[in-house]
C-alpha cells in the first residue's frame, strides 16, 4: 500500500507527499525488520524445541519446500498396496488366547498413568485408521482416562489386543520429484494413537524390569542417553 502511494506521489510530482510517504515506508521497513529479528530470536531461544529451531533456520535461509509431483497413474500405489496386503492374506493362523498362570501378577494400569500419557500426546501427530486425532485425546483426557484404563486393563488381563488397535494405514510418500518405481515411495505407517498410549504404558513397566540387566554401553532406545 505504501509503495503504491509512493509511486502515485512520484508520478504526480507532489514532493511533500512523496517525502511523507517515504518516511512512513522507511519506518514500516524498520518495524518489519525488528519483528523478523524478534521472530528469529524466539525460534532459537529454547534450544530444546527442535521444531521451532528448524523454523528459524528455514526463515534465515529462506527455505521453501517443494512438494514432489506425482503421476496421475495409480498403478504404482496400487502395486504398493498389494505388496503389503499379501502379508495379511498369508496370515491364516487364528489368534489364540493365552491364560497366564494363577500365581503371576498381571500388569495393571492406573487412571493417573493413562491421564498422564494422554496429556503428553503431541497434537500434531497424524491419526491412525480409527481417525481419532491426538488433540481430541489430549483435550478430553479427563473424560477418556477411565474408559481407556478399563480397556487397557482388560486387554492385559485377557492377553488379547483389540483388532482395531492393530490396524495400520500405510501412506506412500514420494521420495523423488518424479516417481517411476516402487522404490521411489517411502511407506509411512500410521497406527492408532490409542495403541501408542497402550504401548507406552507397557514399555515403562518393561523398562523398569530390565533396567538392571541392560548393558551400560547401550544407548539406543534409552532416555537421557
Amino acid at each position: 500500500m505504501l509503495l503504491r502511494t509512493r509511486d502515485s506521489a512520484f508520478r504526480a510530482g507532489d514532493k511533500e507527499a512523496l517525502r511523507k510517504v517515504r518516511a512512513k515506508l522507511s519506518q514500516a521497513i524498520r518495524e518489519a525488520k525488528r519483528a523478523h529479528a524478534q521472530k528469529i530470536h524466539r525460534c532459537f531461544k529454547d534450544t530444546g524445541d527442535i521444531r521451532h529451531m528448524w523454523e528459524g533456520i528455514q526463515a534465515v535461509t529462506n527455505y521453501r519446500k517443494t512438494s514432489p509431483s506425482c503421476d496421475s497413474d495409480a498403478s504404482l500405489p496400487d502395486a504398493l498396496n498389494d505388496f503389503y496386503a499379501q502379508f495379511e492374506a498369508q496370515n491364516n493362523v487364528a489368534a489364540e488366547k493365552s491364560i497366564p498362570p494363577q500365581n503371576d501378577q498381571v500388569l495393571c494400569s492406573t487412571v493417573a498413568e493413562v491421564r498422564r500419557i494422554l496429556y503428553g500426546l503431541n497434537p500434531r501427530k497424524a491419526a491412525g485408521p480409527d481417525n481419532i486425532p491426538g488433540h481430541v485425546l489430549r483435550e478430553c483426557a479427563d473424560q477418556l482416562a477411565d474408559v481407556l484404563t478399563d480397556i487397557f486393563n482388560i486387554s492385559l488381563r485377557c492377553t488379547v489386543i483389540p483388532i482395531c488397535f492393530k490396524s495400520t494405514t500405510i501412506i506412500p510418500v514420494p521420495k523423488k520429484y518424479t516417481v517411476s518405481c516402487l522404490n521411489d515411495y517411502l511407506p509411512v505407517a500410521l497406527t492408532s494413537i490409542i495403541m501408542k498410549c497402550f504401548e507406552r504404558l507397557v514399555m515403562r513397566h518393561v523398562r523398569t524390569q530390565l533396567s538392571s540387566s541392560l548393558d551400560p554401553l547401550q544407548f539406543t532406545y534409552r532416555s537421557t542417553r
